[in-house]
């Protein structure tokens, strides 16, 4: 084995760290060479060869324990992402304070996982052992940064010396010859494998994707067809119908996501996991020219939805059309665009799926069993796994709220007939154990025909949804039971078991049919497509989802055998953590949809960083300041900086019109290398490897950076005629990159690239992509008139990172709990107790049991003691004190206010940015000099003046919500129910002004 290398690269200690503890020998080949290479490299056989170093020091130091690679994986890709980029800022050239503090945050989490253990997985050193080990060799060996970094940190100290004290870790370090204070190779600000500026030598390995050299004669040729005639090649854009049924003698893409469940709000991880991702797809499809079809739905029955229903005293029916607008106004915020968002509590629903567990039981494959139930006699019904509680049985918990399915003290799952003292979530009333006749499908008589469509089509798979098929066939497949004891679904057809509905996993996939048929009214012309159209079904979804998509589901329609389309391209991702632990739905942990949209940051910036951190591979963690960071370096100061440079010399040099560039074989070896990077786009898109894809968008905007630079055109304007052409034929090619970066980001950011195309001045119909053969194209004509050329993002201050981390920790009820601590006036008190008051009313009318509705009759009574207070304040307090609390109140908001406006204008001179906030600032004093009047003036009694001037603000801060959201959609159902709120805030305000 070979390791190619450069000096000091740390990755390269990694390999032979590994090497040698694996006892295996590698040959160390130092490459001195032209031109770009990643480096290490690790060659085993002309054959196989690993670019990553992470991934190398898997395949020399494997972990045999299927659990403990999966977090060492994890933790390699964490190394990867997080670690190694806060390493190489803080040890860069003057690092800002934040930097440092990232690094610092990024080095408790490593002694933390120390905690109790020798390393990082346990007693056992790991390739993740190996890897931070490796990169932090800089930081572990060297006096100072030791003592800066590491000196409160006794666990990592701890540990690196146990490592570096390894005889086998020590000759490593010498055959590695690299130095503690010496250079670093590159790390980018996505996280990307440490690089060395070099090139193969001969009879070295054959270039691979992730590897940069100059363009041959062949890419330079092209790029130069490409340039001159690729336009006239491209398909003539598709028209884009209300209705979308499939295309003859087109490619026909059918995209689903994975159903919603329609019990809570969901979380950054359920979004890019399922919507986020197919939508990215989607306008990548659109912007290909292919015939796309995007659906989506809530998905709204099973037990979940009866006991949220339970909890807030409604109908199963009222909690589904309560969270389908919550869904569906979050999704609308992120602009994910479906043809259709639909829900699975339909007539077609209903209709498709009783249809189908027909035909599968005409052919045979479904059968009944009798199993054992709980079951309340004084409820007379069955009881599924979530209306039942007890005491969980698991030895050393003994928790007494645990559910029929899990216990949320323990963690371990519980089958409900072993709860101790079992009681009904309805009634508390103990069931008994009944026998209860159910439907299943004999997934084992499927299993055949089921292996043989997966071997046909699992390569088109991601591989997390690869894993999970391949694990649930390891074993034979068992039957499963289809129905339920259940009244909130879709009804049995069959006599005997019309009283049962199927299970939510049987009938929720079927939900992809029943929303097509809503959409189109002819859903068999997508999922029973003639054999003359091309159809292809594409779908998305976290991986504890695959199960469904790859066994349940394709069993049933294969049993079925009716030729319904089954999927070819099956893309889950991993999931999302939040900062260093997990994001939760059921304990509300996490940023949400709706705390999204509270926070003021666009959402094309968290689709962005969303897309950016996508866990297509491993898991990964959101970061408040990842996000920050993502915005500033690579939104901000690559792709903004190239764009407005790039459409502001041309508005400056050329008074708007794109001037026509007269290239030299320079500027035709810049296209073919931006060429290399639309190809990758291309590939990693048709692989749903969306993070991938955007890595090489934004290398197109730093290539473009680059030729900025070197070109210098605001020199070349000045000079010869000669030198005058070159420059315009750099700003006429910049000009062109922007066109193209704006189709290839149309995809992640669709906001920013509209308003792209407005300073482009072209229509979305012509920046179209040739997926058969992408190139770059001459977007705009000579002459092209341009229009005005703004900024396109603003940078996120590192104090207001900190705000919404702080603003976003804990569980949504402790932030509820901790906003509701703030003083609020009288009336809201007493709207709010009048709310709480009908919620407890309505939970005592569905259940006796006091340990669902004790919780809610808590929360009134907290209400009410508040009210009392409040009202003994509205009595005492002196007018003059409110009054300065006003005054201080608007200082402190003109404070604030006012450092926000001075970052601003230090970032940029655009006044539309700006402005808006001076305006905000300019408010602020005006209600400064009118509160401090009234603090001379007001008399002591007069209470309701301080009223007043809070429902003022009230009123200006819902004004400023509405006017936001009005910017944001054309869509009345999304901010009306705000305008609705402002509307009585103003009328509140006049009726205490009458009184007054």
């Amino acid at each position: 084995m070979k390791i190619y290398t450069n000096k000091n690269n740390t990755g390269t200690l990694k390999l032979l760290i590994a090497a040698n503890l694996a006892a295996k020998k590698v040959e160390i080949v130092e490459a001195e060479f032209e031109g770009p290479r990643q480096l290490p490299l690790l060659e085993v056989d002309p054959e196989l060869r690993f670019f990553s170093s992470n991934a190398a020091v898997q395949y020399l130091f494997p972990i045999l324990d299927m659990s403990e690679n999966g977090q060492c994986q994890q933790l390699q890709e964490w190394e990867a992402t997080r670690l190694q980029p806060s390493l190489s800022a803080a040890l860069g050239k003057s690092p800002a304070s934040d930097v440092k503090q990232v690094l610092k945050s990024s080095l408790e989490h490593v002694n933390g996982l120390l905690e109790g253990h020798q390393y990082v997985l346990g007693d056992k050193i790991s390739a993740a052992d190996i890897s931070i080990w490796s990169t932090l060799y800089p930081l572990t060996h060297n006096d100072d940064l030791r003592e800066q970094y590491l000196k409160e940190l006794g666990n990592i100290r701890r540990w690196s010396d146990a490592i570096g004290g390894a005889k086998s870790v020590q000759e490593a370090v010498r055959q590695w010859g690299g130095s503690p204070t010496g250079p670093f190779g590159q790390i980018s600000a996505l996280g990307l494998p440490q690089v060395a500026n070099l090139v193969s030598p001969a009879g070295s390995p054959d270039d691979e994707a992730e590897v940069q050299e100059g363009p041959t004669p062949e890419e330079i040729e092209a790029a130069k067809e490409g340039w001159l005639n690729g336009l006239s090649k491209l398909q003539p854009p598709l028209k884009q119908e209300k209705i979308v049924l499939p295309v003859k003698g087109r490619k026909n893409v059918l995209i689903t996501s994975a159903l919603p469940y329609v019990n809570n709000v969901p979380h950054l991880g359920n979004i890019i996991g399922c919507v986020l991702s197919a939508d990215i797809f989607a306008r990548y499809c659109r912007l290909c020219d292919y015939n796309t079809l995007y659906i989506c739905g809530t998905d709204e029955y099973g037990t979940a939805t009866e006991t949220k229903a339970l909890e807030e005293g409604v109908t199963p029916k009222q909690i589904c059309d309560k969270y389908f607008e919550i869904h569906n106004n979050v999704y609308r915020w992120f602009n994910i665009g479906f043809d259709y968002f639909g829900r699975t509590s339909t007539e077609e629903q209903a209709e498709i799926t009783q249809r189908l567990f027909l035909k599968l039981n005409e052919n045979g494959f479904v059968s009944s069993q009798t199993v054992d139930q709980l079951f309340c006699e004084k409820c007379d019904r069955f009881l599924a796994d979530r209306f039942v509680e007890g005491t969980c049985p698991h030895p050393g918990c003994g928790y007494e709220g645990a559910r029929g399915d899990q216990c949320d003290k323990c963690g371990r799952l519980v089958n409900a007939p072993e709860l101790l003292q079992p009681r009904c979530k309805v009634c508390a009333h103990p069931p008994v154990l009944k026998p209860s006749e159910q439907l299943f499908i004999e997934l084992g008589q499927l299993e055949p025909s089921l292996r043989s469509w997966m071997s046909r089509w699992e390569h088109l798979w991601s591989g997390p949804a690869r894993a999970v098929g391949r694990a649930w066939l390891r074993e034979p497949l068992r039957a499963r039971a289809l129905t339920r004891d259940l009244r909130w679904g879709v009804p049995v057809p069959l006599d005997g078991y019309r009283h049962k509905v199927f299970y939510v996993w049987f009938d929720a996939p079927i939900g992809y049919m029943s929303i097509t048929q809503c959409a189109t009214k002819q859903y068999e012309a997508w999922w029973k497509p003639d054999k003359e159209y091309d159809v292809s079904l594409y779908q998305f979804m976290a991986k504890d989802n695959v199960p469904f998509h790859v066994v349940m589901f394709p069993a049933t329609v294969l049993g079925v055998n009716e030729g319904h389309l089954l999927v070819k391209h099956l893309f889950a991702t991993e999931y999302l953590n939040y900062e260093e632990g997990k994001f939760s739905k059921s304990r509300g942990v996490g940023v949400f949809g709706n705390d999204a949209q509270d926070t003021g940051i666009p959402s094309d910036v968290w689709r962005f960083y969303l897309a950016s951190i996508r866990p297509e591979t491993s898991d990964s963690s959101f970061s408040w300041t990842e996000l920050g960071t993502r915005n500033n370096s690579e939104l901000l100061n690559n792709l903004g900086n190239f764009c407005h440079r790039s459409l502001s010399f041309c508005s400056n040099a050329f008074k708007g019109l794109v001037p026509e560039p007269n290239p030299r074989r320079s500027d035709y070896e810049l296209m073919a290398l931006v060429n290399r990077e639309i190809a990758a786009y291309v590939q990693n898109m048709e692989k749903g490897r969306l993070r991938e894809a955007l890595r090489h968008v934004l290398s197109i905007s730093r290539l473009g950076n680059q030729h900025m630079q070197s070109e210098q055109p605001w020199v070349l304007l000045k000079g010869s005629e000669d030198d005058k052409q070159r420059g315009a034929t750099a700003i006429g090619l910049c000009c062109q990159l922007v066109a193209l970066l704006c189709a290839l980001l149309a995809p992640y950011v669709p906001d920013t690239t509209r308003k792209l195309r407005g300073q482009l001045n072209v229509d979305a119909e012509k920046l179209r992509l040739n997926p058969e053969n992408p190139r770059l194209l001459r977007y705009l004509p000579p002459g092209h008139v341009i229009g005005k050329p703004e900024p396109l993002f603003v940078k996120i201050e590192q104090e207001r990172l900190e705000e919404l981390r702080a603003r976003y920790a804990g569980t949504q009820s402790q932030r509820a709990d901790k906003k509701n601590s703030k003083t609020i006036d009288t009336a809201e008190l007493e709207k709010a107790i009048g709310e709480q008051g009908d919620a407890v009313r309505k939970l005592k009318s569905t259940t006796k049991d006091k340990s669902v509705w004790q919780p809610e009759v808590e929360k009134l009574l907290e209400l009410k003691k508040r009210l009392t207070e409040a009202q003994k304040q509205a009595e005492t307090r002196p007018a003059a004190n409110q009054a300065a609390g006003d005054v201080a109140s608007l200082e402190k908001a003109i404070a604030e206010q006012g450092d926000a406006v001075r970052k601003l204008k230090s970032t940029t001179k655009d006044k539309s940015v700006w402005q808006p906030e001076v305006e905000k600032l300019l408010e602020l004093k005006k209600r400064l000099t009118e509160a401090q009047k009234q603090a001379e003036t007001r008399p002591a009694t007069n209470q309701a003046a301080g009223d007043v001037a809070s429902l003022e603000k009230a009123i200006a801060e819902q004004g400023d919500k509405v006017r936001k959201l009005k910017a944001s959609t054309k869509d009345k159902a999304v901010w009306q129910p705000e305008v609705n709120v402002l509307l009585d805030l103003k009328k509140r305000l006049q009726a205490l002004q009458v009184k007054k």
